[in-house]
């Protein structure tokens, strides 16, 4: 039987045309699946249904996911990622500015929780370095150049928490097989999307804060330079930490869609 399948030219690149025209066809597509975002059931043979093919450094995963939830797209992951790995690893890297020459390297504290703004609870992202961060080229030291690199890319400075800051084109929030995989920003001259920042393992989320997400459509990213924030043990000190990261001017933000569509 025929499926409701949406396989991306990237997905078709990859798999090349007979085993996606196999797919279509209902061949080798299963009917019933678990989305690889929501982890609710789906049935590619009643609804719109995205393949998602992960990537690793040595086999490929291809995955099934609700339409509305993800587009079809392909992921690049480490094949520890692929391979469903359980070493807890807490440091992360990020590339501040991939297409620079020669870019610098910062470790990273990624912390995610529920927002309370305007009465409703929106999922975020809280990101700060666990040293201040250099322009690429540079010393590291003139100062913290963290928050000066993100307004560049378009990030928003924020002295209060009072309404969502605004959506940033071309980045992306990756939220797949039910985790957090890596941010996204635009690639070089419109190309693919590239990892602003990866896990080097896929980072748990409460069932709140991922139904908050597939919700919105959307996750709240917010920034601050090493020492604003802190890892807080509950969500009302997360809070209190960027209310006062804000007010100190500490504090910028964006909304993120999920999975760069």
């Amino acid at each position: 039987m025929p499926r409701m399948l949406d396989v991306s030219d990237d997905v078709r690149a990859e798999i090349g045309d007979e085993e996606a025209d196999r797919l279509l066809a209902g061949a080798t597509a299963p009917g019933s699946y678990d989305c690889t975002s929501c982890r609710t059931p789906g049935d590619s043979a009643q609804e719109r249904t995205s393949t998602v093919l992960f990537i690793g450094d040595e086999t490929a995963v291809l995955a099934f996911a609700h339409a509305g939830c993800l587009p079809s797209q392909v992921v690049q992951v480490t094949e520890e990622q692929l391979q469903g790995a359980v070493k807890s690893i807490t440091g992360d890297t990020v590339d501040l500015e991939p297409d620079a020459g020669a870019p610098e390297q910062a470790v990273l504290g990624v912390t995610s929780g529920l927002v309370l703004i305007g009465g409703e609870l929106h999922p975020a992202l809280v990101v700060e370095p666990t040293a201040p961060i250099a322009r690429p080229g540079t010393t590291g030291g003139d100062g913290d150049d963290f928050l000066p690199l993100l307004i560049e890319q378009g990030f928003m400075p924020l002295t209060e928490l009072s309404a969502v800051p605004p959506a940033l084109h071309g980045w992306s929030v990756l939220l797949a097989m039910g985790q957090l995989h890596a941010v996204l920003q635009p690639g070089q001259n419109g190309g693919r999307p590239v990892a602003w920042w990866q896990a080097h393992q896929p980072l748990q989320v409460t069932d709140g804060w991922r139904a908050a997400a597939n919700k919105h459509q959307r996750v709240l990213m917010f920034a601050a330079p090493v020492g604003s924030i802190g890892r807080q043990p509950r969500e009302d000190l997360l809070r209190d930490a960027l209310d006062k990261a804000a007010a100190n001017g500490r504090l910028v933000a964006a909304a993120l869609p999920l999975a760069g569509t």
